[in-house]
């Protein structure tokens, strides 16, 4: 992990933008802190930041609409950090492109290993990331192994290993289905979008196939498919890979 990523923090309150600071500052990241909106649109044309820090709860204009035109306009890591711990607003927050949730109050260094997380998912090959370019989809796994949780998910061989490194056989909808968790960790992907990556159509009314598959990959990569830690359900949204996932 470079040291010299940029790293804005934008939140209302003073103490707050001074404390992430401080504590960031002292791990190699370099920090400039903001209070609206407007001085992170500011900043993002004249000095973009690698990662963004964001609150939801700013005057003016809410943190969920600044968190739209970051993923409109600029591609760089986004956090919201945020009193906000509603399962609505996490759903929607990584919705609208958050990379990661975190509620106050938290842990600093959770926090930082946070955002280290999403850099290295940014920038797997440890170059900066590229933040002030015009933002795309989001880009396939540069890396043909895939780690998460102790598995390794091989896409050149659209093999599976569990953590001890025995093979683990899937199908090959299974597969697709892992791959396209695997590509897009900490998302909320709905059945649509699953469904037209494991199967190139969208979903029929009560089409129920995903959930299917999604019950069938939790058998065999979940300690215990019943409370599932890997791929989790959000009510009415879809699912999320919860764990990162790192190439390797």
């Amino acid at each position: 992990m470079k040291s010299a990523f940029h790293i804005a923090v934008l939140d209302d309150e003073v103490d707050i933008t001074q404390l992430l600071a401080n504590y960031l500052q002292s791990h190699g990241f370099r920090v400039t802190q903001l209070h609206n909106g407007a001085s992170l649109m500011q900043l993002m044309g004249s000095d973009p930041a690698d990662l963004v820090l964001l609150d939801l709860g700013l005057p003016g204009e809410d943190g969920f609409s600044i968190a739209r035109r970051m993923r409109e306009n600029w591609r760089c890591g986004l956090v919201i950090v945020t009193g906000r711990g509603d399962a609505v607003d996490k759903v929607v927050g990584l919705e609208v492109g958050a990379d990661d949730y975190v509620t106050k109050p938290f842990d600093l260094r959770e926090l930082v290993a946070r955002v280290k997380a999403v850099l290295r998912r940014l920038a797997p090959d440890d170059s900066r990331a590229a933040a002030s370019a015009p933002a795309s989809p989001a880009a396939s796994a540069t890396s043909e192994r895939l780690r998460f949780a102790g598995w390794q998910l091989d896409l050149a061989a659209r093999s599976l290993a569990n953590p001890e490194g025995q093979g683990v056989p899937l199908t090959g909808g299974e597969f697709d289905l892992l791959r396209a968790f695997a590509r897009h960790p900490g998302r909320v992907l709905s059945r649509d979008f699953l469904l037209e990556q494991t199967r190139g159509r969208e979903a029929a009314p009560f089409d129920r196939t995903i959930d299917v598959q999604v019950g069938r990959l939790r058998k065999k990569i979940e300690a215990d498919p019943d409370d599932p830690q890997i791929i989790k359900s959000v009510r009415g949204a879809g699912y999320i890979m919860v764990p990162p996932v790192t190439p390797g």
